[in-house]
């Protein structure tokens, strides 16, 4: 029996307790030779077994179990059997009752023995000082030192109790981060996937109508804007699946241990991004400062998206007529990206209560402490700008739990 291993050993414990308890104070009421007392009979011994038997229930009832030792031991004495020292029957209830935390409820037992036990032998026997010493220091010694074990015990007990709640604790905040962990990953992710998705229908929507406009006047044209709006798409697709697949990884090696997608998103796909834009009509000019220097991950992706929805934006808003400008300028310290549109209508920005493309834009950069400016241009148009550190902050990642990247 698996649960009745540990009940069983405990009482086997206890049992033996008493059983030595038992023993020795029947042997001391068997050997107890003190003038004046009246002689043992079975009663005398029947009461050795009273002080033992209540040690059974040590463990549920401690004080009750001190106190109905002591009760019986005061009826031994009082009917004038010959004494033995209480220590032999009170240390181990003492001990117990301490341990359980009845402290000032168990100090009173010892403390009123020694000194009742005092008073007859000085006031009876006129026993000296010196003397009343040596008798009754060797009790004390033993019931002061059941009381500091116990007090050590419980003190253990405690401390061990501490260390396990601090490591159900630490086991609840690992299992809590990495949650939260997931949660912002995942949040990441459907970000990405808001500035993919609304790029490629941006570019497509303004592609398609392009279309349909020149189908009959120009059909190469035409035909130029539908293979423009294959390619959209199959990009958009592409970087949709490896989204996804980090989406369903969540970080951990499939079965053939190869890890999760690696992220292929930073300014390396300018081109490819500025291409599709000029296809689907908008003309862009395109000033970069960085010749080919590599940027950290994070720094690289915050600088392509940010670009990315901010074209959207002016593909969506600015007009058929509009003309952009992305400028990329490094300095020893930050990156500067800056998108600026002559457009009529809201441009890079959208509009002030459209979705939230320059919410989503915005907390890219200070996820990575940059800063971040929008608006109206003064002579027309939109202007974007994002002053992004070259170092982010320790631990953090382009994508932050509160980010949610809608779309506008």
């Amino acid at each position: 029996m698996v649960s009745g291993g540990p009940v069983l050993r405990r009482w086997t414990v206890d049992a033996g307790i008493v059983l030595a308890v038992l023993v020795a104070a029947e042997i001391a009421i068997a050997t107890g030779n003190e003038d004046d007392s009246i002689d043992r009979d079975w009663f005398a011994y029947l009461l050795g077994v009273a002080m033992a038997a209540p040690l059974l229930l040590r463990r549920r009832y401690p004080a009750a179990v001190l106190y109905a030792v002591s009760a019986v031991l005061l009826l031994f004495y009082a009917l004038n059997y010959p004494g033995f020292p209480p220590a032999l029957v009170l240390a181990v209830p003492l001990y117990d009752a301490a341990r359980a935390g009845r402290l000032w409820w168990a100090v009173p037992v010892p403390v009123f023995f020694l000194a009742a036990g005092a008073v007859v032998l000085i006031a009876h026997r006129e026993m000296p000082p010196l003397e009343l010493l040596a008798a009754f220091l060797p009790q004390a010694a033993t019931l002061a030192v059941a009381l500091l074990l116990a007090a050590l015990m419980r003190s253990r007990a405690a401390y061990a109790a501490e260390v396990r709640h601090r490591l159900d604790q630490a086991e609840r905040e690992r299992e809590l981060e990495a949650r939260r962990l997931v949660t912002e990953e995942r949040l990441r992710i459907a970000r990405d996937l808001h500035d993919t998705v609304g790029h490629a229908i941006a570019t497509i929507t303004v592609q398609s109508a392009a279309a349909l406009r020149l189908l009959d006047a120009e059909p190469e044209r035409a035909r130029e804007a539908l293979v423009s709006i294959r390619g959209t798409g199959k990009a958009a697709l592409a970087e949709m699946r490896a989204t996804l697949g980090r989406l369903r990884s969540d970080g951990r090696p499939d079965r053939r241990g190869s890890g999760p997608p690696e992220r292929d998103t930073g300014l390396h796909r300018l081109p490819e991004l500025l291409a599709a834009v000029r296809a689907a009509g908008l003309p862009v000019e395109l000033h970069s400062e960085l010749s080919g220097e590599r940027l950290p991950a994070a720094l690289d992706e915050v600088a392509y998206r940010i670009v990315q929805e901010s074209l959207t934006n002016v593909l969506r808003h600015a007009g058929a007529a509009a003309r952009a400008e992305v400028q990329l300028r490094a300095v020893p310290d930050s990156l500067w990206v800056e998108v600026r549109d002559d457009g009529v209508g809201a441009g890079a920005g959208g509009t002030p209560s459209g979705g939230r493309g320059l919410t989503g834009m915005r907390e890219r950069a200070e996820a990575l402490s940059g800063r971040f400016e929008a608006g109206p241009r003064p002579g027309g148009g939109f202007q974007v700008r994002a002053i992004l550190p070259r170092i982010a902050p320790e631990g953090m990642s382009p994508a932050r739990e509160t980010l949610e990247g809608g779309s506008r």
